[in-house]
Parts: C-alpha cells; structure tokens; sequence
C-alpha cells in the first residue's frame, strides 16, 4: 500500500525522542539565548518548544491515543515546523539545515517509498524557501542544489535497505515455517495456525475442520523404490492436497514423516474428495500415486479447543487406519459435547 506504516511502535518512539530533544534544544537556543530580542519571537518559540515537548509525552506514554494518520503526516509536519523554526530565527547556516534528516530518514524508515520522496520534495522546498530568504544568491542555489540531491540519494539508499531488509525477513520467516521437501507449512506454523482457526470457530460459531492424512504403507515405498521415489511421493501428495484447496480459505502442513494436515474452511468431505482425485491424477511416481488414510474433524462441532480437536482427528485417522487404509473417518461428536449441540 502507497501509504503504509511499516512499524507504529517504532514511528512512536521517533517522534518522541525527536520531540522530547527538539522541545529543549528549541528553548534554549531560540528563547533562553536570545533574551532581549523580540517578544513575538521569542513567545512563538517558546509556545512551539512546549508543544513539542507534550507531543512527545504523548508519543511516549500513550501513542494509541493518536489517530493513524498522525504518523504519516509527521515528516511533513516535522519539515513544516524545521522551515518555520529556521525562518524565525533567519538561520541559514548548514547547522540549522541538518534538522531535515530526521523528516526524511523516518520517512524512509517506517513510511512508503512514496511518502519518502514526497518528504524529499518538501525538505527540498522548505530548504529553498529558507536559503533564498537569507543568503545570497549564488550560495542560496548551491546550497539548495546540493541539499536536493544529498536529501534524494539519503531516500533512495534508506529505502533500498529496508527493501532488502523486509525481502530477508520474508525468506527467514518462511523458512522458519515452511518444510524444506515440500513447501508445506511445517509443525510450528501448523499449530499456531490450528489455535486461530479453532478460537475463531469456536467464537463465531463458523467451523473450521481439520484433516489429518497419512501416506499408506510409505516405508515400503522407500524400501522398495528408494528414498527418492518416497520424497517424490511425499511431494506429490503435498502438491494434491494443496490443488484441492485452491480457491479456499486453507492451510496445509506437514507434521512430519509421511503425515500431513489440512486446515481449512470448507466441506471437509468434499475436499478430501478432490484431493484424492488430484493425487489419482498424478503420473510419474515410480511406486505410482500412494493411498492415504484420513481423519476428519471439525471444531466447533466435535471439539472446543485445539488440543481435543486434533485428538479427535487422530483418532479418526487412526480408524480409518485400523478399518483397512485407504480409508477416510469422520469423528465422533464426543458426549460431552453432544448435549450441548
């Protein structure tokens, strides 16, 4: 999105600490200083460094209490007020001009690459606004040239970096999640992913069902093929239980050795269907396409939290395992639950 904010807490300690250090740096510079100068412009900035400083409590303490557009707006509020501070005080030395980086760097830190190069654009604008105020005009164009150019080649490289930041953070957390052979989602993804779907079920009322699946038979697949062909067999299960879902709200995983689980909200029943039709359909596997024994329940219907639900399916699997393999059970709505629904 053109306008996102990448991380609202990190934002929020930004702009306090830019404001709890500019509010008494400001003070003492622009009030203290300058005693004996004029009222109004010692009043202004006086007014602006209290402001400041409660801005940043606020940011501090309670940044919640701010509303979301707040935090896109800062570096153009921040370039707006460092223009103004600057023209209150007809500073135009490189000292007073260092103030725009912290606009653009938090720009380019927590908002959009557009939003960084609007703030350039207006850091450039305010810098021009200033320099052509109080110095002559050949300094005032090469001091505003060199800023535009320092201030655009700052955003591009800030940007680039949390770009390739945020593409390493997506690598690391999918291999964090995600198994190596199948690209299935792995045992950890899997059960934090069980215990949203079963709390959301159990809320709303809306079921969530879970599939359990075992390849039969897969350690004679791997004594008889070898252990390519089981990795191949393994993969092309993954791949057919995750066509089958296309299209629905899923989530499939592998939870280790030849089982496998499918989180999903969608007719149980009807997708086991369509995933052993998609894996029938499959073609050059040595041992050709492996059966497999499925588990099914459903929360909030055989079960009300995470734990008794796969409890339930794993004792379906197991049914459907101990009536003959190749087999899919559905579980049985426990007694306790019974007379509740």
């Amino acid at each position: 999105m053109p306008y996102q904010l990448r991380d609202q807490r990190g934002a929020a300690r930004a702009v306090a600490y830019l404001m709890l250090a500019g509010a008494p740096y400001n003070l003492v510079t622009g009030v203290l200083m300058k005693l004996g100068g004029p009222v109004p412009q010692l009043v202004a900035l006086a007014v602006t460094s209290v402001a400041l400083f409660l801005v940043g409590i606020v940011c501090w303490r309670r940044p919640e209490a701010l509303p979301g557009t707040f935090w896109l707006v800062v570096p153009f509020l921040a370039t707006a007020v460092v223009t103004g501070l600057n023209f209150a005080t007809e500073d135009a030395t490189t000292a007073a001009q260092l103030f725009y980086l912290w606009p653009l760097l938090y720009a380019a830190t927590f908002l959009s690459r557009r939003c960084a190069y609007l703030t350039a654009a207006a850091i450039s604008l305010g810098h021009a606004a200033v320099m052509f105020s109080f110095a002559p005009p050949g300094q005032a164009l090469n001091d505003w040239i060199a800023m535009t150019v320092a201030v655009g080649m700052t955003a591009w490289v800030v940007i680039n970096l949390n770009d390739r930041n945020d593409r390493l953070r997506e690598v690391l957390q999918k291999q964090a999640t995600s198994d190596a052979l199948t690209g299935a989602a792995n045992r950890r993804a899997f059960d934090e992913a069980l215990h949203r779907a079963v709390g959301a079920a159990t809320r709303s009322g809306e079921p969530a069902g879970l599939v359990l699946i075992d390849v039969d038979h897969f350690k004679q697949i791997n004594d008889t093929w070898g252990h390519a062909a089981g990795d191949l067999a393994l993969r092309a299960v993954a791949d057919a239980l995750r066509a089958a879902a296309e299209g629905t709200q899923h989530l499939v995983a592998r939870l280790g050795g030849d089982e496998f689980a499918v989180l999903l909200r969608d007719d149980p029943a009807r997708y086991v269907e369509r995933a052993r039709a998609a894996l029938r359909a499959v073609e050059g596997l040595p041992s050709g396409p492996p059966n497999l024994s499925i588990g099914i329940a459903v929360a909030p219907d055989h079960a009300l939290t995470a734990e008794e639900l796969q409890r339930v399916a794993d004792a379906a699997l197991y049914e459907a395992k101990a009536g003959g393999r190749g087999r899919t059970s559905v579980a049985r709505v426990p007694v306790r639950l019974s007379s509740v629904f």
